[in-house]
């Protein structure tokens, strides 16, 4: 049910003006200067290894890391769900972000999955640069964000916000500088179609990539504001 309503909502963000209004209803959010520092830490960390330009071997890299959340809120809630089950109230809560998480990380493997196919047809190969690295940052990034997610969720959630945003603006700049190259290349990928995802070539395997993004950003947002009214644990 979350993929159905996530990918009707990809369709729907293709129209520009569509698109245009679901941005600004979180363009404005200011996240905390810790989370500023925090992201901006792992922001640059990449643009340092990778480049600050996007390509395919980042892409395959900051999709490594950006499942990363999703897993630790997942694992989180059912921690707390094992602590507060006598808690009906939070217990409902917590159950409110578990189909989010789950939903958002296999989005994200299947951006994973596929951009490593592509990443490698374009010479991203480098195991420590490509996959060595990324794992890493990921399992640094796992148990920080799970950590905070116990602390403070507020900062986990403004962080994921933060990336995600770096993430959309990377993939908007990428399509900007290579659709005409990308027009017409085909995808192969068994994962796309097992994840139910149809392109017609590479251009719009990157769009649809990018819109997931700041669906992903603006969920950030919606579950924040929800903590904020008492909706969220």
């Amino acid at each position: 049910m979350e993929r159905e309503k996530h990918e009707q909502l990809v369709a729907e963000l293709r129209d520009p003006t569509a698109l245009a209004a679901f941005c600004a209803a979180c363009d404005s959010y200011r996240p905390h200067r810790i989370s500023r520092i925090l992201a901006g830490f792992l922001i640059n960390a990449g643009n340092v290894i990778y480049g600050a330009r996007p390509s395919y071997g980042k892409f395959k890299a900051l999709e490594v890391i950006a499942r990363i959340p999703y897993q630790s809120w997942e694992a989180v809630a059912y921690t707390l769900l094992t602590v507060f089950y006598s808690d009906e109230h939070r217990a409902i809560r917590l159950s409110r972000i578990i189909p989010f998480a789950r939903h958002a990380q296999d989005n994200e493997t299947m951006h994973v999955v596929v951009l490593s196919a592509l990443a490698r047809r374009h010479g991203a190969r480098g195991f420590i640069r490509f996959t060595a690295v990324p794992l890493v940052f990921s399992f640094a990034y796992y148990w920080a964000i799970w950590v905070l997610s116990i602390f403070d969720k507020h900062i986990a959630f403004e962080i994921n916000f933060l990336f995600e945003s770096h993430a959309y603006e990377q993939y908007r700049a990428f399509i900007d500088e290579h659709a005409l190259a990308l027009r017409g290349r085909p995808v192969e990928s068994a994962y796309l179609r097992f994840y139910g995802r149809t392109v017609q070539d590479e251009l719009e395997l990157f769009e649809s990539i990018a819109l997931d993004e700041v669906i992903h950003r603006n969920a950030s947002v919606d579950m924040l504001r929800a903590m904020s009214h008492g909706h969220a644990a």
